[in-house]
């Protein structure tokens, strides 16, 4: 049985790609296979996304990890997104013949071994978070590294794994989840207040979209929204965007571009289309590649 898992990692360097090269190099052990990598120096963050067997897929992620304590210092290390450490948060979501709660235990082996053979402090999250106020990614990152330097030692902010003690590569936040998507919405104006008043307008904690998560930053001296969609059954990423239209609207700008990070699932991008196309009853077997790739299937079993 073919066991797939996906990982997410999110590092805090966006700046120089020779370390990025290292950090993804690392990572890609055997049965490990890149999907996609991208970086922002304003953001100063890269993102990876690989799939692979849980236990290749774990050894290629604490690979990565070690490359990344060696050469990101959060002491000197600055960007417009909030970092709690050098490998900053690694998500394990299942994808072929695993569930979540399998991804869990794989969460735990990686955190331990994390804990144990780099000596970063681990904090476990979402899925697999051991406290109900550290399933929120933005709970455990609260007053980023700075905050945890002095607060570790605190009995609500020992880790779950390694030492009590922070040093120049942070921490490192992993956990299990569903797949989400990782979207951001460029505004035509430099004031990142109108950014913040509507991630604050359409984010679920403060009475907005359900499942939906948002920043309000200042990218490259353009206003962003940055969001992530936890759940995009529960609310579409078209009723996103649309919110997001219409609250800027009523603020006086414009929508300027949008940013997918990372991968997204087909099926978003085929119930947008139906959306702002108007097409009533669509299905994705009206897709002429889609309905190619199934009867291919068809003929191949």
């Amino acid at each position: 049985m073919d066991v797939l898992i996906e990982a997410v990692p999110n590092f805090s360097e966006g700046r120089r790609p020779a370390v990025v090269d290292a950090i993804v190099t690392a990572m890609l052990t055997p049965g490990v296979r890149l999907l996609d990598r991208s970086s922002d120096a304003d953001h100063n963050r890269s993102v990876v996304t690989v799939v692979g067997p849980p236990a290749a897929v774990v050894e290629g992620l604490l690979a990565a990890a070690r490359v990344a304590a060696q050469h990101i210092d959060l002491r000197t290390q600055r960007g417009v997104h909030p970092r709690l450490g050098a490998t900053d948060v690694v998500p394990l979501i299942p994808i072929r013949n695993c569930t979540l709660d399998e991804c869990v235990t794989w969460a735990n082996v990686l955190g331990k071994r994390i804990g144990d053979e780099l000596g970063l402090p681990v904090y476990l999250y979402e899925a697999a978070a051991t406290r109900p106020e550290r399933r929120n990614l933005a709970m455990i990152r609260q007053g980023e590294y700075e905050a945890l330097c002095r607060e570790i030692g605190n009995p609500e902010r020992q880790p779950d794994y390694g030492p009590v003690r922070v040093g120049p590569a942070g921490a490192v936040v992993v956990g299990a989840r569903p797949f989400l998507i990782a979207y951001n919405v460029y505004l035509h104006s430099g004031d990142v207040t109108i950014a913040k008043h509507i991630a604050r307008a359409i984010r679920e904690r403060d009475g907005g979209l359900p499942a939906v998560r948002a920043l309000g930053l200042l990218v490259a001296g353009q206003a962003q929204v940055s969001m992530n969609l936890v759940d995009f059954r529960r609310t579409p990423l078209h009723v996103v965007v649309e919110a997001i239209r219409a609250e800027a609207a009523r603020l006086g700008v414009g929508v300027a571009h949008s940013e997918l990070i990372g991968m997204i699932p087909q099926e978003v991008l085929f119930e947008a289309a139906a959306h702002y196309l108007n097409l009533a009853d669509f299905s994705s077997e009206r897709v002429l590649e889609v309905a190619i790739a199934k009867t291919a299937k068809m003929i191949d079993e």
